[in-house]
């Protein structure tokens, strides 16, 4: 659903990587008009729907770490789904999040 709101908005929106339908935890690599990139990954929640989290920008400065680090979560993951969303504007992007949580 998440990936079909992004293209109703006019956004770009991708499956990288399928993982278990059921299972599968979600990383994203957003960008902003293809710049910028940041990584989020949704975090089950103890007492509640589950949260976004931005994984630190130091850990992702350029973009052929994000995908190093989408490698090595998937190494670590295998029922792991990871997405990219190159959306207009930050706040389209806070928005998706915010909907999917």
């Amino acid at each position: 659903s998440l990936i079909r709101r992004a293209n109703t908005q006019g956004d770009f929106a991708t499956v990288l990587r399928r993982g278990d339908e059921t299972a599968g935890n979600i990383l994203i690599v957003a960008l902003e008009k293809g710049a910028n990139p940041r990584l989020f990954e949704r975090f089950p929640a103890l007492d509640g729907p589950a949260i976004w989290s931005q994984i630190p920008s130091q850990t992702i400065d350029k973009y052929s770490n994000i995908s190093e680090y989408c490698a090595r979560r998937s190494g670590s993951d295998p029922d792991l789904w990871i997405l990219e969303l190159d959306v207009a504007f930050q706040q389209r992007l806070d928005g998706l999040l915010e909907l999917d949580a």
